[in-house]
């Protein structure tokens, strides 16, 4: 008993000198579990139907100075991935939990892997989790479910918004020409302070600018020379006017001498001593002018104030204006009047034409002038190309198309030898009133279910055809055809010289044939077109990639 007692109390002694030891060695284990990054995923389902997404969560617990790198594409195939979203990130003490989630989804049914994904952190690589992803068809019974006929067309209404926008464009271009109308021709703008003393008569105009003369700061800058310039060309410019007397380009010999005659035949009631006046006051200018002479301040506000007499008197002096004058002078207003409302309304005209011009340079620079034009005057294939356009089933077995009108059903007289091989047939066809565009469509159940088509016949009963209605130069060429669905065909193609309808001249025109069938049945698509048009081309592009058929009789 004493020896097991001394044994424990040694084991318990050991026990205490190792403890710190154990402690420590714990301590680290401890740290380092915690630094070690932790990767986890979580999957919100393994059952969809085709096309349903499912979400594919990772989660990433790190420290701060750590570095984390996602998958990145379709590495998830056979599933695709849909979107990546944004990673979200959550910190708590020094600790980061990174979350991402991925869409991903399948086509097809089955069963699917979602494969391994590698998540990389300061380097190193850490593998996820494989999962299996079931998708699921959508159930369709066709075994209870009635059998009904193909719907009947119904007409549907055709949209008012082309009409209505043609409708606001055309207000709009009226707003525009009506607004430069009333801005360049009915519009009374306010006359300038030049133009208000133009307007003024002779006399009136004169008193004004012998009265801006007066507070004119000529004198005060001693600029004589330009103080009896202005002086002596108002006076004659009034005497021009008023007094019809050629005043302007007459030196002051000639002007006085004028004034004279005028005084001496009675037709200007004007004082000896007033005309001498007005010959000094012309001859200080001269001396002003050309003589650099300087009269004095007094001198010169005393010749503005003589001149300023001398056309109130030469006004009094003139005699009453007869009838004749003054309705000369109506007429010569009215025409004056004319002709700036003519001078108006050819600045309305220019400024619309140039706004037209310029518009119509702009357009044709960016969508070509050949569209424009069309644009503006119409093409038959650009209305059918940009109109609303039509997917239908036609026939037994059906073919899909999508053009820009409904075929319409058209009769088809067998002769008695093709009656023997053909069941029945059903065809479908529309042709512009404009040009070489046409599309048509035919189905042909044989008699004998087990027959296969012939495409070679069919193909050269269709070119005997066009030659039928005067068609020339027929070049063919062949290839195969796939639809959408893969369902092949043989296309065949070329270009000739077609007849125009109710017209004997020739054009170079297109035409492309889709022929498909199987046992007991054939189904051909028949398209023609002018060889230069554009707008053709993309109709008849948008109608073969729209091709589906049935090859089931």
């Amino acid at each position: 008993m004493m020896y097991n007692t001394c044994i424990i109390k040694k084991g318990i002694s050991n026990l205490r000198r190792s403890m710190p030891m154990f402690v420590f060695l714990l301590f680290i284990i401890q740290g380092f579990a915690q630094e070690r990054p932790t990767v986890s995923t979580e999957i919100d389902t393994t059952y969809i139907k085709i096309g349903e997404q499912v979400h594919w969560t990772v989660t990433v617990d790190i420290d701060t100075t750590s570095t984390v790198i996602f998958p990145e594409g379709q590495t998830f195939s056979p599933l695709e991935t849909v979107e990546a979203f944004a990673t979200d990130t959550t910190r708590k003490k020094d600790r980061l939990t990174l979350q991402k989630i991925y869409a991903l989804t399948q086509f097809d049914s089955g069963a699917y892997k979602l494969p391994s994904q590698r998540i990389e952190i300061n380097g190193m690589g850490f593998m996820t989790d494989s999962m299996l992803i079931n998708v699921a068809t959508i159930p369709v019974d066709t075994l209870n479910q009635k059998m009904y006929d193909i719907k009947p067309l119904i007409n549907v209404e055709k949209s008012n918004i082309e009409f209505w926008k043609y409708i606001l464009i055309g207000i709009l271009v009226l707003l525009v020409f009506g607004a430069l109308f009333y801005w360049f021709v009915l519009r009374k703008k306010p006359l300038t302070e030049e133009e208000k003393v133009a307007l003024l008569p002779p006399y009136d105009r004169a008193l004004l600018e012998l009265k801006r003369l007066e507070n004119s700061k000529y004198l005060i800058q001693d600029e004589y020379k330009q103080y009896y310039s202005e002086l002596t060309s108002i006076v004659r410019s009034y005497l021009e006017e008023d007094a019809h007397v050629s005043a302007l380009e007459s030196t002051t010999g000639q002007l006085i001498e004028k004034l004279e005659l005028l005084k001496d035949a009675g037709e200007l009631k004007l004082d000896d001593d007033t005309i001498k006046q007005f010959q000094q006051i012309l001859q200080t200018a001269d001396l002003v002018k050309f003589a650099k002479n300087k009269p004095s301040t007094l001198v010169a506000e005393q010749d503005r104030k003589l001149v300023e007499q001398i056309v109130v008197k030469t006004h009094d002096a003139l005699p009453e204006p007869t009838e004749d004058e003054l309705l000369e002078q109506a007429e010569y207003q009215e025409e004056l009047e004319r002709k700036a409302k003519k001078k108006k309304i050819m600045v309305a005209i220019v400024s619309v034409v140039a706004i037209i011009l310029i518009g119509t340079t702009i357009a044709g620079v960016k969508y070509g002038f050949g569209y424009l034009k069309d644009s503006v005057f119409g093409h038959p294939t650009k209305e059918l190309l940009e109109g609303e356009w039509v997917r239908s089933n036609y026939g037994f077995p059906p073919v899909q198309l999508e053009t820009p009108q409904v075929l319409v059903r058209q009769e088809v007289k067998l002769p008695p030898e093709a009656k023997a091989a053909i069941a029945d047939i059903q065809a479908f066809g529309y042709t512009s009133p404009i040009g070489l565009f046409s599309v048509g469509t035919t189905s042909i159940t044989l008699n004998q279910q087990d027959a296969e088509p012939d495409f070679e016949k069919t193909i050269d009963q269709i070119l005997s055809n066009f030659e039928g209605q005067g068609a020339k130069n027929i070049i063919t060429k062949q290839e195969e055809f796939s639809t959408i669905s893969g369902v092949k065909g043989v296309k065949v193609y070329g270009s000739g010289e077609f007849l125009i309808p109710n017209s004997k001249e020739l054009i170079d025109g297109k035409y492309t044939v889709l022929l498909f069938g199987g046992k007991g049945f054939q189904q051909y698509v028949i398209l023609t077109w002018l060889e230069d048009d554009t707008y053709a081309q993309e109709i008849v592009d948008r109608i073969l990639a729209s091709v589906e058929v049935k090859t089931e009789s």
